[in-house]
């Protein structure tokens, strides 16, 4: 049997990291969830990396690579490609340093990524349709203008500087058995496993990954790598695993668990009602990870790295609504009442005799078939649960035919 392959990063790199980032970079809580624990079956320890300036973690790997550069390449300049938040690490501390920046990044990025890493003075090129092709263009614009590169994932500074997540998670909660990390690239999971597998050797390590985004998980089973389409966590929408960080996943990272959009969804709508902090989609697939694979986690002691909020307004509006229906706390219904007057103030008083709220109404006489003395209402109403939308279907149809359109009836 082969010996393991020496690892790119040690623990001292990490910990040389640490001294590096103190006092730089925010010690970023590592909290107990109660509510969390008894919602998923295990114990709960989230780390809030959301927290951090740029409220990502990737500050972490940026600022350890940023300061080991020599002042020649300072004052030529930097360049990286990202989907978003390593952008932003790079451009703050980039600026921070006084190190001209200049960030390529996929044309899908969200607005809102864009918009932080222009603010922090960095040149933004957006290209490609993926984390690749914007690389490719990066590494061409780096030849022509005698740029630094700065890997998001691939660099052994940049593993060092992720890998301080996981030394913080078992400095603050050392009694952990598993670590449950994000995974796009690799260099945070990487990171994080050389850290942790150091000072506990027995812990579980489990990365995620999305369903249309599998790349480490398809490498480690042996299978063709295949990914793309669209996901809301698009900090893990990767299409290649890195060199480094897959040979350190190899040997450390015990199993990867996927998630599909609905897993990640819900995460982020938890994360919000419970802990009332905002996470982007990549930083709610640990949350949904344990979501999906209760068995996997049960009464384990978990440690789960919200790595971003990063997140566009407008779609975490979306995902908030999308929440609702799909918790039965808002429904939509369609009432066939008779046309004449009075039907629809005996509607909405059922409605809130029942302890409804009525958000939006549709009075439909024209289309759809509806006979002449007829008309049809359609009411997205607010509900308690899945159980108060059986009363208030219940209720209403002891007076009119009722169908549920949207939402959940079942307790």
């Amino acid at each position: 049997m082969n010996a393991p392959a020496a690892l790119p990063v040690t623990l001292a790199d990490i910990e040389a990291a640490a001294r590096l980032l103190q006092g730089q970079i925010a010690r970023t809580p590592m909290l107990h969830s109660r509510t969390l624990s008894r919602v998923c079956g295990c114990e709960i320890w989230v780390k809030f990396e959301n927290l951090q300036f740029t409220a990502s973690f990737k500050e972490r790997g940026a600022l350890t690579k940023l300061s080991m550069l020599s002042r020649e390449q300072r004052g030529r300049g930097v360049i990286a490609m990202s989907a978003g938040n390593h952008a932003q690490g790079v451009a703050y501390h980039a600026g921070r340093l006084d190190i001209p920046a200049t960030i390529v990044m996929p044309a899908f990025t969200p607005f809102v990524k864009v918009k932080h890493t222009r603010d922090h003075g960095a040149r933004v090129v957006l290209h490609g349709d993926s984390l690749s092709e914007a690389g490719a263009e990066a590494r061409r614009i780096a030849e022509a203008e005698g740029l630094t590169f700065v890997h998001p994932y691939d660099d052994p500074a940049i593993i060092a500087g992720q890998g301080t997540v996981g030394l913080e998670m078992l400095q603050d909660a050392p009694h952990l058995d598993t670590l449950v990390v994000p995974v796009g690239g690799g260099g945070l999971i990487s990171g994080c496993a050389i850290a942790a597998k150091a000072l506990k050797p027995d812990i579980r390590i489990v990365g995620v990954e999305t369903t249309g985004y599998p790349a480490l998980y398809q490498i480690l089973h042996g299978e063709p790598v295949s990914v793309g389409g669209e996901t809301i966590a698009e900090g893990i929408a990767v299409r290649d695993t890195g060199l480094l960080p897959l040979a350190v996943c190899r040997q450390l990272v015990n199993e990867v668990k996927l998630v599909d959009e609905t897993d990640i969804e819900r995460a982020i709508v938890l994360f919000l009602e419970v802990e009332k902090t905002v996470a982007e989609g990549a930083g709610a697939a640990g949350l949904a990870a344990i979501l999906a694979h209760r068995e996997t986690f049960a009464d384990r002691k978990v440690g789960l790295v919200l790595c971003g909020g990063n997140i566009d307004t407008r779609l975490l509006a979306s995902i908030l609504m999308r929440g609702l229906v799909r918790d039965g706390r808002v429904v939509r219904l369609r009432v066939k009442i008779s046309d004449a007057p009075g039907q629809l103030a005996r509607v909405a008083g059922i409605v809130g005799e029942a302890g409804g709220n009525i958000l939006e109404v549709q009075h439909q006489r024209l289309f759809g078939g509806v006979a002449a003395k007829s008309a049809t209402l359609e009411l997205l109403v607010e509900t308690r649960d899945a159980a108060h939308v059986r009363e208030l279907v219940d209720a209403l149809s002891q007076r009119f035919k009722v169908k549920l359109l949207e939402g959940t009836a079942e307790g």
